[in-house]
Parts: C-alpha cells; sequence; structure tokens
C-alpha cells in the first residue's frame, strides 16, 4: 500500500493521537502524519473528515474517514490482520481490555486533567485520591491481564497497552508540574515497571512527548482554563 493511503490527523500533545500511530507501527503500516495545529483552528480536511465530533484523531484509508482514537486502534486491528494482533483473540479477555479501556476514558483520565485545574487544596486532593484510586485498580488488572508476562496484552503491547500508556506522558507531565508522585514503586510496583516497558519499546518511543514540553504546553492549556473561569463570574 502506498504510504499517502493512509493518512493521520493528529496534534503532538494529544494522548489520543498517539492510539493510531503506535497500532499502526505495531502493525508495520507506513502512513502520513498530518499535524493539527489546533490553537490556530482546525484544517479543512479535519472538518471534512470528522463533521459530526470536529476532534482528532482521524485515520484517513484511502477516501475513508474513522474516528474516535480507540475505534481507529480496532480498525487497524481488523484490516491488517496479518500483522501482530492488537486485541486479544478470546472474546472475554477483549471485553476485559474494551472495559478497562473504557475506564480510563470515561473516569480515570479526567481525574488527571481535573488535578491540573483544581480550584483550592481540598479539590486537589480529591482529584489526586481518584488518580490513586484508579491506579490502585489498574495494578490489579494488570496482574490478570498480563498473566505474568511483560504487557496487558502479554508478550508484546495490545489494546489496554495503547489505551492506558498514551496518558503517561501525561501522568508524569501532571506529576512534574505539581510536585508529586501518582506512579511509585511503594503502591504500584507492576505499574512502574509496565511504563518502563511502554515508553522504551520500539512503537512508542518516536510518538512519546516529552514530559517537559508537555508540562509547558499544560501551563498554557491550565492558565486560559483559569482564565476563562475568572471571567466567567
Amino acid at each position: 500500500m502506498e504510504k499517502s493511503d493512509v493518512k493521520v490527523l493528529g496534534s503532538w500533545p494529544s494522548p489520543y493521537a498517539m492510539r493510531p500511530r503506535i497500532a499502526l507501527k505495531i502493525k508495520s503500516v507506513d502512513y502520513e502524519y498530518i499535524e493539527e495545529k489546533l490553537w490556530e483552528g482546525k484544517s479543512e480536511l479535519l472538518l471534512q473528515s470528522n463533521p459530526v465530533y470536529k476532534k482528532i484523531p482521524v485515520l484517513i484509508h484511502g477516501d475513508k474517514p474513522v474516528c474516535e482514537s480507540l475505534i481507529i486502534v480496532q480498525y487497524i486491528d481488523e484490516t491488517w490482520s496479518s500483522g501482530p494482533s492488537i486485541l486479544p483473540s478470546d472474546p472475554y479477555e477483549r471485553a476485559i481490555a474494551r472495559f478497562w479501556a473504557a475506564y480510563l476514558d470515561e473516569k480515570w483520565f479526567p481525574s488527571i486533567r481535573g488535578i491540573g485545574i483544581a480550584q483550592g487544596e481540598d479539590a486537589k486532593k480529591a482529584a489526586i485520591a481518584q488518580v490513586e484510586e484508579g491506579l490502585s485498580l489498574l495494578e490489579e488488572a494488570f496482574g490478570k491481564c498480563s498473566k505474568g508476562k511483560a504487557f496487558f496484552g502479554g508478550d508484546e503491547i495490545g489494546y489496554l497497552d495503547i489505551a492506558f500508556g498514551s496518558f503517561l506522558g501525561w501522568l508524569r507531565a501532571t506529576e512534574k508540574l505539581n510536585g508529586i508522585k501518582l506512579l511509585s514503586e511503594a503502591k504500584t510496583p507492576a505499574l512502574v515497571n509496565w511504563a518502563e516497558r511502554f515508553c522504551s519499546n520500539a512503537a512508542v518511543k518516536d510518538v512519546m512527548p516529552e514530559t517537559d514540553k508537555l508540562a509547558e504546553f499544560g501551563k498554557m492549556v491550565i492558565a486560559k482554563i483559569r482564565g476563562a473561569a475568572a471571567q466567567a463570574h
């Protein structure tokens, strides 16, 4: 397949935009990456490709757009089925991986964002407690899903590794910005080791943003949110 037949519209700070890129790398599919500078406005291509949500990432395969990061990862897994499998082959294990991926997107990552935008110490402590509770649950889930192997997906990176691992950059940036440690050897030793393996994996290391760069971007976003909240009062 020609490289230009597969395109990914993304934005470097977005954890969601990392997911299709990791999946394509696992499948050894060449693609064209198109960086969307969302803070300058959305491109015509993005608005045409995702008219419903108007969000990145979008995978364009030939002339067919596929939207929403986890749906894109599933599409990649099914389309390039000759490469290593991303989703588990067992239906129950597939369901468990999808369950935890949905939990990460709907409940856990919003708590990470909550730490940054919390107004006051009590609100920040509550957000940190939510994140830590989630990490404790995920530590337990890792033991069950990995069955003693390196990743949630077993010997290689799988669906849940991609779903969770894409948030590690923002987890580290949040730790840096707030002077806290969320992933720790004391509380989540298995996840600490998994995170190191994930970030150094060949499919990941070129698309994982630097912690310092994300932290600087995070400062700018938090300042904008707080500025907007102040104007609203």
